[in-house]
C-alpha cells in the first residue's frame, strides 16, 4: 500500500507542476505579452510582477516536479494563488458572456490551491529530491 501513495503521490506531483512550468514558459518566451496583460488589470510595476510570476510558475513548478524544496514551493504557489486569482479571475466582476469562463478558472485555481495545501501539509512523498 505505501508503494501506492508513493506513485500516487509522484504523479500528483508532475500532473500538478505540468500546467505551472508549461505556463511559466510561455511567460518567459511571451514576456512583453504578460506584462501587457498584468498592465492591463491596472497592477503598477508590470514587468516586476511578470518576472515574480514567472519565479513562481516556472521555478516552482519545477521545485515541486522534482520534488525539491517541495513545501517552500507548495507554500509560494499558495500565496500566490491568494493573491492573482481574484483579480485575474473576478467572474462576480466581468460581463456576462465572460462570467461563466472566469467562475471555471476561478474555481480551476480554488482545486489547484487545496493540491498545493495537500503538498504543503503532507510533503511530496518518497520520490522526490527532498526524501533523497
Amino acid at each position: 500500500m505505501n508503494e501506492q501513495k508513493d506513485w500516487a503521490a509522484l504523479l500528483g506531483r508532475v500532473l500538478l507542476a505540468a500546467m505551472f512550468v508549461v505556463s511559466g514558459y510561455g511567460k518567459i518566451t511571451g514576456f512583453e505579452g504578460t506584462a501587457g496583460y498584468i498592465a492591463a488589470k491596472g497592477l503598477p510595476v508590470p514587468q516586476v510582477l511578470a518576472a515574480i510570476a514567472i519565479l513562481i510558475e516556472f521555478g516552482g513548478g519545477l521545485a515541486v516536479l522534482l520534488g525539491w524544496k517541495t513545501r517552500w514551493a507548495a507554500l509560494a504557489f499558495i500565496v500566490f494563488l491568494i493573491v492573482i486569482t481574484p483579480i485575474f479571475h473576478g467572474y462576480w466582476a466581468v460581463p456576462p458572456a465572460e462570467a461563466m469562463a472566469q467562475q471555471i478558472n476561478f474555481m480551476k485555481n480554488a482545486s489547484i490551491l487545496g493540491g498545493m495545501l495537500l503538498l504543503f501539509a503532507f510533503g511530496p512523498g518518497r520520490f522526490s529530491l527532498d526524501r533523497a
